[in-house]
């Protein structure tokens, strides 16, 4: 059975914390836009992109949807799969405006921009905003890995762990894909939050402008990263924009940077690139990796230009604490066959060793 879940906006969605500016705003709005792209310098992305644009590469956005025609993304846009409740529709469609928020910070290149210019978004719609499932997003990963997508963008998460999910995420690492997640804002969530915690995901916290913790930002021992979350400008629907805060936010930003990172170096693996991002990020907090930062504040010419030698033996995973219990067989999932035989051999061993106790007790009440 599928676990229950929270609506997508009522869980990591960008909080919206400005009016929504439209595109023929005034100058003070100009101004408020221009103010909450405070991220580009904080990430200096003008000297990234002397070294990279994120040309040629393709990220999955699993969102609302994206509206292709915004002028801040428009020719960056590809339809991908529908995996909302309404089935079946047009991913290009974002009535929630959230999926055109995240790939705006993405790939923007207008009055937004994003990280990753250069790059193609390929939106893969799972919810309108209100209502999402896990069930969708592992349904959506899993479309993204048939489909060559190297790496996918989640600004969504659910208390709870989901049997799809956990297999789409699992399957997908293993052919290499990069997985990159919102933790979890507070006080929806109190936890890093599925697919977030997952092993192999590259979970995202959120930071203002002073490049502390947000106070939204959940924390936790999954967390990888750290990137800027507060107060960001995006795009939105109907040809707007906004100002938004949230873990969303940083995970954009840092599938953007990932994107970076696959375009100049188009042969690198999964775990290497994510080495490249948590070795060279800023350090924050205690020394070395936290609940709270992670790794560090993610630096992407760092990223882009350390070598190779340099990082650390062995890919961090996102799950320092123990893995969760799996849950029970979603209708239709793929349950693993060796569940049933290695639970089947596990209680043929136990009851090997009970007989066995039992016989050696019969031998000792004999001899008394």
């Amino acid at each position: 059975m599928t676990t229950p879940m929270r609506p997508l906006r009522a869980i990591v969605a960008a909080l919206l914390t400005a009016a929504v500016i439209s595109t023929g705003a005034r100058a003070e709005a100009a101004d408020a836009i221009s103010d909450g792209q405070w991220y580009l310098k904080a990430l200096d992305t003008a000297a990234a992109h002397r070294i990279s644009q994120g040309k040629g590469v393709k990220v999955g956005v699993i969102d609302s949807g994206v509206d292709a025609t915004h002028p801040d993304l428009r020719g960056s846009v590809e339809a991908g799969g529908d995996f909302s409740r309404a089935g079946a529709g047009d991913s290009l469609t974002d009535t929630d405006g959230h999926g055109t928020s995240m790939a705006s910070l993405i790939a923007g290149h207008g009055q937004i921009k994003g990280v990753a210019p250069a790059a193609k978004i390929v939106s893969i719609k799972v919810s309108d905003g209100f209502s999402g499932s896990a069930t969708a997003v592992g349904q959506a990963i899993t479309w993204a890995s048939e489909h060559g997508i190297r790496i996918v963008s989640i600004s969504s998460g659910y208390d709870s762990d989901d049997l799809v999910l956990q297999q789409a995420v699992t399957k997908a690492r293993g052919k290499g894909m990069i997985i990159v997640a919102a933790a979890g804002n507070k006080p929806d969530a109190t936890t890093v939050q599925y697919p977030a915690a997952y092993n192999g995901v590259i979970a995202v916290g959120a930071t203002d402008k002073n490049g502390n913790l947000s106070n939204k930002s959940v924390s936790g021992p999954q967390l990888l990263l750290a990137a800027p979350g507060d107060s960001l400008s995006t795009a939105h629907r109907d040809k707007r924009r906004v100002i938004t805060t949230g873990t969303s936010n940083s995970a954009a930003l840092v599938a953007g940077a990932a994107a970076l990172v696959l375009a100049a170096h188009p042969d690198i693996s999964a775990e290497e690139l994510t080495r490249r991002l948590t070795s060279t990020a800023t350090d924050k907090g205690p020394a070395g990796r936290d609940d709270q930062y992670g790794y560090g504040i993610i630096n992407i010419t760092a990223a882009l230009t350390v070598a190779a030698a340099s990082t650390p033996a062995a890919a961090p995973t996102s799950a320092a604490a123990a893995p969760p219990s799996p849950p029970l067989a979603a209708p239709g999932a793929d349950f693993p066959t060796r569940t049933a035989l290695t639970a089947g051999i596990g209680c043929l061993l136990v009851l090997t060793s009970i007989g066995a106790a039992l016989a050696i007790l019969n031998r000792r009440r004999s001899r008394s």
